[in-house]
């Protein structure tokens, strides 16, 4: 799928888009590995959400953003002012996206995606719970000057769960990056990836110094290699 957009990276990313991030899990990736993810495009909105219903429950937000990913894929993703739980994040998901007007960008929703403090965790985040949904997202605002004035999007799960969105824009240009893209990383080279997020973990509890840390790293990586593939995270 081609990509709605020509973007032109943000010069920051705000502490909502963190907050998203850590949310889904990219921020040791971000912050040590590389592209060990698959998302190339994102754009953070900043707002109100008027009405965030999930099967049954109304709550407010704390961020709402777009995601594209290498498999042609997008999310409007919902981080959920949860007191009870930190990890509340639903997302529209859908493969079909198009700009059906210069202000105008929609998604037919094929599935929502759960996230909660409850669910299985993978390297210490949770893992989505999928519904297969039918819906759709509507944004009305443009990706290529960065302005938004509304996003509503409304899907029903195959048990007749239904979710809501009703976002409006507070004026403020949304925050828009793109990605470094690549290959997706194979099995081992995402563990080799995870390896050095670990070794440079382990550098930064010995308090090693930034001369050395190369070498200690090198080293670490090393030491793992010797080990029998069972012992190997």
């Amino acid at each position: 799928m081609r990509l709605p957009l020509e973007c032109i990276p943000h010069h920051r990313t705000s502490g909502f888009a963190w907050l998203i991030l850590v949310a889904i899990g990219w921020w040791p990736a971000l912050a040590m590995a590389g592209p060990v993810y698959d998302v190339d495009l994102y754009a953070l909105m900043s707002g109100t959400c008027r009405n965030v219903n999930v099967a049954g429950r109304n709550y407010s937000c704390k961020a709402v953003a777009y995601f594209h990913n290498q498999r042609g894929r997008s999310e409007f993703t919902v981080v959920l002012d949860d007191p009870a739980d930190n990890s509340h994040i639903v997302s529209f998901a859908g493969e079909s996206a198009e700009r059906t007007q210069d202000n105008v960008f929609e998604v037919s929703v094929d599935r929502m995606l759960l996230k909660s403090h409850d669910r299985p965790r993978v390297d210490g985040l949770p893992v989505p719970q999928v519904e297969m949904s039918t819906g759709s997202c509507r944004q009305i605002g443009s990706f290529v000057t960065r302005q938004v004035s509304s996003i509503n999007c409304a899907a029903t799960d195959q048990n007749g769960k239904k979710y809501e969105l009703s976002f409006e824009s507070d004026g403020s240009p949304m925050t828009l990056r793109r990605l470094r893209q690549s290959s997706l990383p194979t099995e081992r080279q995402r563990a080799r990836q995870i390896a050095q997020v670990e070794c440079r973990l382990k550098a930064r509890a010995a308090q090693v110094l930034p001369r050395d840390t190369t070498a200690f790293i090198i080293r670490c990586l090393g030491d793992d290699d010797g080990k029998p593939a069972g012992d190997q995270r």
